[in-house]
């Protein structure tokens, strides 16, 4: 089966330094990735823009530039991003800066940080962002649920914020990011109500083979991602994601496995990936 991967880290992120070497006990590097792409099947991979000034608080950094980039990516192929929002740095140089890089072929998508930045989904300091969404039918995709920093605030991360930017921008599709997890049942209903909203199965485990075994097999932890996908009831609107490096590839794709019937693996494992992010089908033909 041919995976695309919708939601993968190439940033020098010091927290996603420490949690590879510490917890999912791997190398984060450009040519691990690669490796593990082809060990897994997977023929594409979608990173979400991110940086991390140095010396500063890290992430979350209210002074890293708009728009955010992967700043371990070497050449294209395989491997298209997601340009990073900082909301703080939204000024007209900056927007100028973004839609430059959303010409780039290896460009298909715009990754806004709900929860780590302090701003709702429709607080109108992301409108220009979705207007140029819009204007170059690009997917804005948003983090959705747990943050990965103490320093983050959970309510701006809520899936129901989702619910009014859909309505309001009916011509743009979003995707939530990790199904909202753990409020995946509140995920499931935004993706079911809207037509325009899709979400990925990624990050919901940190960690290697080892924890993702003892996670999964944990009575009851997963109860709510087995009630909102069944409360979603459609599978062509999810797609499959690691979160790498914070999570072993080939372990993730045995867990999601397991929760997605036979017969819906093709479209979250590979074809809705395809629809929502348009510039992979390039990505696969310069490989």
């Amino acid at each position: 089966m041919k995976i695309i991967d919708a939601h993968i880290h190439l940033s020098h992120i010091h927290s996603f330094h420490q949690t590879a070497k510490t917890f999912s006990h791997l190398t984060y590097s450009f040519e691990r990735l690669k490796k593990d792409m082809k060990d897994n099947h997977v023929v594409a991979a979608v990173g979400m823009g991110l940086r991390e000034l140095e010396g500063g608080e890290g992430f979350p950094d209210k002074d890293v530039p708009t728009p955010m980039g992967l700043d371990m990516l070497q050449g294209k192929g395989q491997v298209v991003y997601c340009a990073g929002i900082n909301p703080y740095r939204l000024g007209y140089r900056e927007l100028d800066a973004l839609e430059k890089e959303l010409l780039k072929p290896e460009v298909t998508g715009i990754k806004i940080y709900l929860g780590y930045y302090p701003f709702f989904a429709y607080d109108r300091v992301y409108e220009p962002v979705y207007d140029l969404a819009a204007k170059y039918r690009l997917p804005i995709v948003f983090h959705t649920g747990d943050t990965y920093s103490e320093r983050g605030i959970l309510k701006y991360a809520h899936p129901l914020t989702i619910d009014e930017v859909a309505v309001t921008h009916r011509q743009v599709t979003f995707v939530m990011a990790h199904f909202g997890d753990p409020w995946m049942l509140d995920a499931a209903e935004v993706v079911y109500k809207n037509a325009n909203v899709f979400a990925d199965l990624s990050g919901l485990i940190v960690g290697d083979s080892r924890e993702v075994s003892r996670v999964a097999g944990t009575p009851h932890f997963f109860d709510h991602l087995k009630h909102g996908l069944a409360f979603c009831d459609n599978y062509e609107k999810l797609m499959f994601g690691t979160d790498w490096p914070l999570v072993e590839m080939a372990p993730y794709i045995r867990f999601i496995e397991s929760y997605i019937p036979f017969s819906k693996r093709e479209h979250v494992f590979y074809k809705t990936a395809l629809q929502v992010f348009p510039k992979i089908r390039t990505a696969l033909l310069l490989r």
